[in-house]
């Protein structure tokens, strides 16, 4: 018994060693999510200003961010067990396309301003960060 669990623990710290970089990458993914995506339940009438047009659909935004905080646990649960959870970085990436990309396609066609392009652009480092983490993650 002594033995296995001993055996076990130079495995994890082992784990942890080899999955550094995976593991840093998801959990501060995550930390900047947590922190950048709650305050904006306050928002909702602020964010249409620049642009003078009010927020047409209320549930579409706060759908928005409901689902991208989940993603942030995702994130942290990812960052606990890299190999566990491959599978999950893949759809990660899709996750932070799904809004870089677009952003960058309304911004080249004026629909929103280089706020909201930088933060595009931060997902998309972010999707990028997670297909090497990936990558670099044994099936």
């Amino acid at each position: 018994y002594m033995g296995t669990l001993l055996f076990s623990s130079r495995k994890l710290s082992m784990d942890t060693q080899q999955f550094h970089f995976q593991r840093r990458v998801f959990f501060w993914a995550a930390v900047y999510g947590l922190l950048i995506l709650p305050p904006q339940y306050l928002l909702e009438l602020g964010i249409g200003m620049p642009l003078r047009a009010p927020i047409h659909y209320p549930e579409q935004f706060y759908g928005f961010l409901g689902v991208a905080l989940a993603w942030q646990f995702a994130f942290l649960l990812i960052s606990s067990d890299v190999q566990r959870y491959r599978p999950l970085m893949a759809v990660g990436v899709f996750e932070k396309l799904a809004f870089g990309l677009p952003v960058v396609l309304l911004f080249v066609a004026g629909r929103v301003g280089a706020d909201v392009l930088c933060v595009g652009l931060i997902d998309l480092a972010l999707a990028s960060l997670f297909f090497v983490s990936f990558l670099r993650t044994p099936a």
